[in-house]
This record gives structure tokens, C-alpha cells and sequence, in this order.
């Protein structure tokens, strides 16, 4: 069963720093491209980062320069470092991952639960 925990959330003033962390489990051959996603109050769920297997990484344009993705594929967990966070951050995270091979008619991309992100003074 495949499961994702994300951790790391919380409460925090504008301008500081959170360090999210999602621990993947249950792919016998790991996991492909990993990320996160957040999805505010009254909004859709958006982008925030990805990252293939090999490194590159996809981010969103009103993150650049404030968040970084990085992952440990030993230990199947994708982070994402967040500096200088702003209140329009606010949001529920949610990590997401994809199987590295793709079992045929089943299904291979996975979420989280979710962890709450809150930026406010």
C-alpha cells in the first residue's frame, strides 16, 4: 500500500521559514517524479514544486527564489524548503508522488493528506 506522510507544517509569522518533509512508502521500485502542491481556501489546488528522479525541478513562478525542492531517494522523501514565506502562502501542502513504473490499469499517482501551512502575524 502505498502511502505518503507529509510533516513539518504549522504556524509561522510572514517572513520566516518552514521545512516540509514527505515520507513515501510501499513502491518496490521507488518513485519517479515527486512534489508539492498546495491549495488555498477558495482556490484550486496548484503547483508549487516538482522533482524528476534525476533532479530537475519545476517550480512555480511565485515561489521562485523562496522554495526549494530537494529529495532523498534512499529514503523516499521529498522536501521542500520554504524561506521568506508570505501570507498568500497559506495553504494546505500536499506532497505527491508518482510509481517509477506505471502498473498497467491500476493506478500510480499518489497524495498525501496534507499538512496546514499558516502565515500570519
Amino acid at each position: 500500500q502505498v502511502q505518503l506522510v507529509e510533516s513539518g507544517g504549522g504556524l509561522v509569522q510572514p517572513g520566516g521559514s518552514l521545512r516540509l518533509a514527505c515520507v513515501a512508502s510501499g513502491s518496490a521500485f521507488g518513485f519517479g517524479a515527486m512534489g508539492w502542491y498546495r491549495q488555498a481556501p477558495g482556490k484550486q489546488r496548484e503547483l508549487v514544486a516538482t522533482m524528476s528522479r534525476g533532479g530537475s525541478t519545476n517550480y512555480a513562478d511565485s515561489v521562485k527564489g523562496r522554495f526549494t525542492i530537494s529529495r532523498e531517494d534512499a529514503k523516499n522523501t521529498v522536501y521542500l524548503q520554504m524561506t521568506s514565506l508570505k501570507p498568500e502562502d497559506t495553504a494546505v501542502y500536499y506532497c505527491n508522488a508518482e510509481l517509477r513504473f506505471r502498473p498497467i490499469g491500476q493506478n500510480y499517482d499518489y497524495w498525501g493528506q496534507g499538512t496546514q501551512v499558516t502565515v500570519s502575524s
